[in-house]
């Protein structure tokens, strides 16, 4: 008989809650450790079937994001009054050294076409020379290589998009995960990563949106989140706290249209002038950008730009504590489906901790 879903949808959020993030080590957990062995109750279960749900439902785990943080939109614990979106970038399951330019990814996909044939002939000349089993491995390897090298290929134009003119021919992607970018990171260092887009409620701290881009700057992520929030919700945030990397002016106007309605909390860029004010509207400036540049100059907007860093920086540093440093999984899809196991994880502990404030209060 197929596993109860319930099953293994309460162990991949107990083992996210506490920190496990590999599937054979949750399948060692559901053997020897107490906890995991009730939550089982009985139900043998093995790492590849743990692996495949975890990664293989991204669509039902964005609906539960949707319909738990609507559930608590209608409880009144959470009013997307206010919301802070931070980035953070996770290390890509890829090494540096997986990274090619176009001209050998070429000569790759070539190798590993003669690499199919070469291993078709020979199974063909002498059967016998290996078991079934490991005629079938043999045939899946070198197919699943082409297949990374086509989808590496296939990512070069869109790295050479992000690049300068006089630098596309220098654009590299994985063979591992071609999807992953090279990125700064927060150490200073650059290594293969993705983009992690949480966007969180100031007053309960339960996030309401979730993103990953392979983009390594967090420029042009904000109108999207906001058209996320109205099409979970059917409402968007009355206030968007971002930092500085998020300022585009673009975006800035597109959230503050009035059919819109989001008002933009951003530091202004210090200007290249000495002794100009940035928070003076500057010529050219659309009327949401000079308004965003003279809100930003008050005490009030200052004060309430103060809630971003204790919102979005402390729901990154847990996701960080439960083990969000490194993806063990390849592909913005599956990489997506883990980023929504931790939102799921984290807002399931922030219910509790939300519901039994509301009775304290109440009672």
């Amino acid at each position: 008989d197929p596993i109860d879903p319930k099953i293994l949808m309460a162990l991949w959020l107990y083992a996210t809650i506490d920190g496990v993030g590999s599937a054979r080590q949750l399948d060692k957990l559901c053997r020897d450790h107490v906890a995991y062995r009730w939550l089982c109750g009985g139900v043998s279960v093995n790492y590849h079937t743990l692996a495949d749900f975890r990664t293989e439902h991204v669509e039902l785990l964005d609906a539960l994001l949707t319909a738990s943080v609507a559930t608590l939109l209608h409880q009144g614990l959470v009013t997307l009054q206010r919301v802070a979106q931070d980035g953070m970038r996770v290390r890509a399951s890829a090494g540096a050294a997986s990274f090619r330019r176009e001209p050998t990814l070429q000569e790759c996909r070539v190798e590993a076409q003669q690499q199919m044939e070469a291993l078709r002939t020979e199974l063909e000349q002498d059967p016998a020379s290996c078991t079934k089993r490991q005629q079938a491995a043999r045939q899946r390897a070198a197919t699943e290589r082409a297949e990374r090298i086509a989808r590496a290929l296939a990512e070069i134009p869109k790295v050479q998009a992000s690049k300068k003119p006089d630098e596309k021919d220098k654009a590299r992607a994985s063979t591992t995960d071609p999807q992953a970018r090279v990125m700064k990171m927060a150490d200073g260092g650059f290594r293969p990563a993705h983009n992690v887009q949480f966007a969180t409620d100031t007053a309960s701290q339960v996030i309401t949106g979730v993103d990953v881009v392979n983009a390594g700057s967090d420029l042009g992520q904000m109108a999207p989140m906001v058209e996320q929030h109205q099409k979970r919700y059917g409402q968007v945030p009355g206030q968007m706290l971002v930092d500085e990397g998020f300022a585009k002016k673009e975006d800035i106007e597109a959230v503050s249209a009035p059919e819109v309605g989001t008002t933009v909390y951003a530091p202004v860029q210090k200007p290249k002038k000495q002794g100009q004010d940035p928070h003076m509207a500057r010529p050219g400036d659309s009327e949401a950008v000079a308004a965003w540049r003279v809100r930003m100059g008050t005490e009030s907007a200052q004060e309430i730009y103060q809630e971003r860093a204790s919102t979005a920086e402390c729901v990154n540093a847990i996701a960080r504590n439960r083990g969000l440093r490194q993806f063990l999984v390849r592909g913005l899809p599956k990489v997506r489906a883990v980023a929504l196991w931790f939102a799921l994880a984290h807002n399931l502990m922030r219910a509790v901790a939300l519901g039994a404030l509301a009775v304290r209060m109440t009672g």
